[in-house]
């Protein structure tokens, strides 16, 4: 077959979560332990990070990456769902995976997933276990899918597990309440393995110290140690942001500049500065000036994009992948800071979101432009358009991505700001990212 012959096979014979939603989910990890092993067991040959959470487990995974790379280290790097190209789920060393490799390993393996009948993303898993062993990483950072527990990525053995942040998502999968979506998180906390969690959150930090407990692994809670203080605000078109770090009372890290601008990036980054001192302790050399240049850094070494993006100047263009509650009250609260004329806000979701306290958060004074990814799973842009009418939200229904983006910027004036966003699915269909 060839590349896109390959990924239509992919896309077609075996369900994708992503796309098509809860159709597309299989818990359990049977078939990713059937598949590891008839691959020999790659992920038993792997040093691994673990990284789990509602919001901010991409950001943190790639921050990790791009510091293990800085202190020249070959890094993995397993995330999902990709932006542009699916290639983008599996890196090395920023290096996406190439188009080659994917055909040749699916012509191979190709009866075994007739066998076994997989699904998208445990496919995908032990890709990337089998690449990274052949590639010889010396680290591997692997993002969870959706939840923890039964997520296929939950076969390994990690020499630290991360999991970032807890807010609703996918209830319909993990649960209706925070302590039911921390118990799916938690199950990646394995016997003996150092457990570090990003932010105190009250409603579920039981749940966390329970399974910890349980499994007699370490347990920090990061925020408790690493206070991440803004030095100034950043300037609404800057890269980075700056920021002082102290670790135990003490100062840590002082005017570090992180490559990520969200304000949602602070709460990640205790977790991220937890995780590798961890990793210093298990032996690898990770000295300042590389903790530095990989969170400077974090875009140039891994390719990362999406996360509060600038996209254009006079009108301010931004773009953000988050999608639900808990980045949707970042994502407002980073907006009412921008001095603006008007506010473009091109919105699109997924039909499977409970949108009643997302759409609650947005800002009543901004226009909308209603969208739809060019996904099954995408809600159309009329019921989206109905749904915001009735919180008071006003704007105009425009089908496809592009011709949303395309409305928003021809009306924005140069003082306006637009923002793209609602899901990972709309930021993906915009140009020039």
């Amino acid at each position: 077959m060839t590349y896109q012959q390959t990924l239509d096979y992919l896309y077609q014979q075996l369900p994708m979560f992503q796309r098509v939603g809860a159709a597309g989910y299989k818990p359990g990890l049977e078939r990713t332990e059937q598949l590891a092993a008839a691959l020999g067991n790659p992920e038993r040959r792997l040093h691994c990070v673990h990284v789990a959470g509602t919001n901010g487990k991409g950001s943190s995974s790639h921050l990790l990456a791009a510091v293990l790379q800085a202190a020249g280290y070959r890094v993995g790097l397993y995330t999902s769902p990709h932006l542009k190209e699916f290639m983008e789920r599996i890196k090395v060393n920023g290096q996406d995976l190439a188009p080659d490799y994917l055909v040749a390993w699916v012509a191979r393996w190709r009866g075994l997933f007739d066998e076994v009948q997989p699904s998208f993303f445990e496919m995908c898993v032990a890709l990337a276990f089998d690449y990274f062993t052949a590639e010889q990483v010396d680290v591997a950072v692997v993002e969870v899918g959706l939840g923890g527990r039964l997520d296929s990525t939950n076969i390994i053995r990690p020499l630290v597990s991360l999991i970032t942040n807890i807010s609703y998502d996918h209830q319909a999968l993990l649960g209706d309440t925070l302590p039911q979506i921390a118990s799916e998180k938690a199950g990646i906390i394995k016997p003996g393995v150092p457990a570090i969690i990003s932010q105190t959150q009250l409603e579920v930090q039981a749940v966390f110290e329970q399974k910890a407990a349980q499994e007699q692994a370490p347990l920090l809670l990061a925020d408790q140690h690493y206070r991440v203080t803004l030095l100034r605000e950043p300037a609404p078109d800057e890269a980075t942001q700056l920021l002082r770090v102290d670790h135990d009372g003490r100062l840590y890290l002082d005017e570090l500049e992180l490559g990520l601008v969200g304000d949602y990036q602070r709460l990640n980054l205790p977790g991220v500065l937890a995780t590798l001192d961890e990793l210093r302790r298990q032996g690898f050399e990770l000295p300042e000036a590389a903790v530095r240049e990989g969170l400077r850094e974090v875009g140039r070494l891994t390719g990362f994009r999406g996360r509060w993006t600038v996209l254009g100047r006079r009108p301010l263009v931004v773009c953000d992948t988050g999608h639900n509650e808990a980045g949707i009250r970042f994502i407002t609260g980073q907006l009412a800071r921008l001095p603006y004329r008007r506010l473009h806000f091109v919105l699109g979701v997924v039909n499977d979101k409970d949108m009643s306290k997302m759409l609650a958060l947005l800002p009543k004074e901004a226009t909308y432009y209603f969208c739809q990814a060019n996904i099954p799973r995408a809600l159309p842009a009329g019921e989206l358009a109905s749904q915001a009418a009735a919180v008071g939200l006003v704007g105009q229904e425009w089908g496809p991505v592009p011709a949303a983006v395309a409305a928003a910027r021809a009306a924005a004036a140069p003082e306006d700001v637009v923002f793209i966003g609602g899901s990972t699915f709309v930021v993906a269909e915009v140009e020039g990212l």
